[in-house]
Formats: structure tokens, C-alpha cells, sequence
């Protein structure tokens, strides 16, 4: 008869620990990575957004011969305000939206940065100023 040597099969702890130590390792080279893509997508989206209230905006002065008011705001964009009659809207596909950080958009006509109104979003902080994420998203600023 022959005699069989039998493989053992399995992980030793000391491989174990190696595989979790290289994916702690991976984890937390790449996890700030990620969540940095996450905030700039979030700017980027915000800033998207302002442009588009800016299209709309100068869509409606354009059929009204004015901006909406600090009263009307944004909404204006999608309900027509009493007694304008020469409103053509919506001119939003949807729903004014908050901005990526769940808090509304801040509009203010007359502006202080030009003949437009002023549309904002303050950021992830959601206060005044700030800077990286926490700056604050503004319409009379490209970048």
C-alpha cells in the first residue's frame, strides 16, 4: 500500500494578518483619494447648476424685460409670478433643486457684483467665505 502524504489546506494567521495589513494599507492610501473626487464632483455640480440658473435667468429677462425679484426668486424660474404676463416659462426642466449640500440656493437681485442678479451657495460649511470645499460657489465668478 502506498502511504499518502496529506496536504493541509488553509490560511495561517500570519498570512492573514498580511492580506488585512495590505488592504488597511490600500484603504487608507486610497479612501481620502475617493472621498476628495466626491467633494470636487460636488463643486463641479454646484457650479453647473448656477450656470444653468444664469441660461434661465437671462432667458427670462429676455421675455419679461426684468429679473425676478428678491421676493419671486429662483422660483420664478418655474411658476409664473402674478401679473407678468409676458412670462413664457418654465424655464427649468424641473424643480429648483438645493444645491449638492441639501440647503437652497441663495438669489439676490439687485446684485452686488454687476447688473445680474447674484445666485449662491455657501459650500459644504454652509457660512459665508471658506475656503477648498467650504468656499463659496458664486455666479459672478467663473472659477
Amino acid at each position: 500500500m502506498r502511504q499518502r502524504r496529506k496536504t493541509q489546506a488553509g490560511v495561517t494567521l500570519i498570512e492573514m494578518l498580511v492580506v488585512v495589513t495590505i488592504i488597511a494599507l490600500f484603504a487608507a492610501v486610497v479612501a481620502p483619494r475617493l472621498l476628495s473626487r466626491g467633494d470636487q464632483a460636488r463643486t463641479v455640480a454646484t457650479r453647473q447648476q448656477i450656470n444653468a440658473f444664469m441660461t434661465a435667468l437671462g432667458t427670462y429677462k429676455l421675455d419679461t424685460g426684468k429679473f425676478p425679484s428678491n421676493e419671486e426668486g429662483l422660483q420664478a424660474l418655474r411658476t409664473k409670478p402674478q401679473g407678468l404676463e409676458q412670462w413664457a416659462g418654465p424655464y427649468l426642466p424641473q424643480e429648483i433643486p438645493n444645491d449638492p449640500w441639501g440647503r437652497p440656493f441663495q438669489y439676490k437681485f439687485p446684485g452686488e457684483h454687476g447688473d445680474e442678479p447674484d445666485v449662491v451657495s455657501q459650500g459644504a460649511d454652509g457660512q459665508p467665505g471658506g475656503d477648498g470645499i467650504n468656499a463659496d460657489i458664486v455666479s459672478w465668478k467663473s472659477q
